[in-house]
């Protein structure tokens, strides 16, 4: 079983790419990010020729997260079960939310989807970028990831098999960036960031990748200005994290770096684990 996660930045603009990929690397579920779509506009059509299921969740220009499976999707849960998010209203707006209340707020928007696939929990999340510290974005960030530890307390069981995977937007370690003092005093690597991944991981959860990957140097994502790409000036920052159970079955994880080359990639590369029967 192939589980892969990508951050599209824009489903329409990226679906082509989305199809040759699901054609090569045939994943048996695929989890996407800021897919920028409402629900109404998802393309259920097309993955659906492509032989997937696909369960969209999504409010419209901003955010949105969605999975594809070709081995079913049940038991769907949406924004961690906290009802409807808005509909776009512009940045403007979701500015003056964040700062009348970043905890509503960041609950407000399209950024969890989960169901059961093949047996396995999974869950699409595209964690808030912080922008700032000592902003209303990064207070709402880290109010974000504790709504997300505290769906994990009260709806989830670190016994069943889980796969939480997405856009995290925090790079756990040192070795995850090009060059740690060039991120000094910036967000995704700040110690309140770092220590909501830590609660995930004392919750129960193994950061897949690290299981086969220990070494520096490998990334998920990459600014589009000045060539970042090309240099080798990037972030890991896309993960997948896994119960006991799915970690015990993993026989491989990578980064598909040949993903972000060619015509209108993403700035992101898919990550995607194998799991035995």
């Amino acid at each position: 079983m192939r589980i892969a996660t990508w951050n599209v930045n824009s489903l329409k603009a990226r679906m082509e790419r989305v199809e040759e990929w699901l054609a090569d690397k045939k994943p048996d579920v695929l989890l996407m990010q800021e897919t920028k779509l409402a629900d109404e506009a998802a393309p259920m059509m097309p993955f659906s020729m492509a032989g997937y299921e696909l369960v969209h969740h999504g409010e419209g220009r901003w955010n949105g997260v969605a999975i594809a499976s070709r081995v079913g999707a049940t038991d769907i849960v949406t924004n961690f079960g906290d009802g409807p998010v808005r509909r776009s209203p512009g940045p403007d707006a979701i500015a003056e939310a964040l700062e009348a209340e970043a905890s509503e707020a960041s609950a407000d928007e399209a950024r969890m989807v989960s169901a059961v696939c093949g047996g396995v929990r999974v869950v699409s999340i595209y964690a808030p970028n912080g922008r700032e510290l000592a902003t209303p974005f990064y207070r709402a960030k880290l109010a974000w990831f504790d709504r997300l530890s505290r769906w994990l307390d009260e709806d989830c069981d670190p016994g069943q098999a889980i796969v939480i995977g997405g856009d995290y937007n925090v790079a756990p370690e040192g070795i995850d960036v090009y060059d740690m003092a060039f991120f000094a005093d910036a967000t995704h690597v700040s110690e309140p960031e770092r220590a909501a991944l830590a609660r995930m991981r004392d919750w129960g959860l193994v950061d897949a990748y690290r299981l086969h990957h220990p070494e520096p140097g490998r990334y998920s994502w990459w600014d589009y200005r000045a060539g970042n790409f090309h240099k080798g000036l990037g972030m890991r920052i896309d993960h997948m994290y896994v119960t006991a159970s799915v970690a015990a079955r993993c026989t491989g994880a990578e980064i598909d770096r040949d993903a972000r080359k060619g015509k209108l990639p993403s700035d992101h590369a898919p990550v995607y684990i194998d799991l035995t029967d």
